[in-house]
């Protein structure tokens, strides 16, 4: 027996309002859904066009103990056709570069955004 797909990811944050805006504006993601759990949570799920896996961002109720995320812990990685050119649309949307662009051994270039809350986003270009 096993799974058959990966549905989302969950993300807990501080700010969701802030987080969505960013993940909308710099990557481009679309909010599929958003409600309100059962346990009081506000959650917005992203995802990329044309992905059925998604990002579930959730922020807790009033009381909650705030989000602190560790340097390296966890990390979303999204493909990209062109890095250079993405790169240049990011900085024009106010969003740099903290990373890269970095091209590994096998020709695929690796870039870094620092993202809400301290979560870091890794752009991938491969060789074509």
């Amino acid at each position: 027996m096993k799974v058959t797909k990966l549905l989302h990811t969950r993300m807990r944050v501080n700010d969701l309002e802030r987080t969505v805006k960013f993940y909308q504006e710099a990557l481009g993601l679309e909010a599929s859904r958003r409600f309100i759990s059962p346990r009081g949570a506000q959650l917005v799920f992203l995802r990329t066009p044309g992905s059925n896996e998604e990002i579930e961002i959730c922020q807790m109720p009033a009381g909650a103990e705030p989000v602190v995320v560790q340097p390296d812990l966890v990390h979303l990685a999204f493909e990209v056709d062109d890095l250079e050119a993405f790169a240049a649309a990011l900085q024009k949307k106010g969003f740099p570069l903290s990373d890269g662009p970095t091209k590994t051994g096998s020709g695929t270039v690796l870039a870094f955004i620092d993202a809400p809350e301290g979560y870091e986003v890794e752009l991938i270009q491969h060789p074509k």
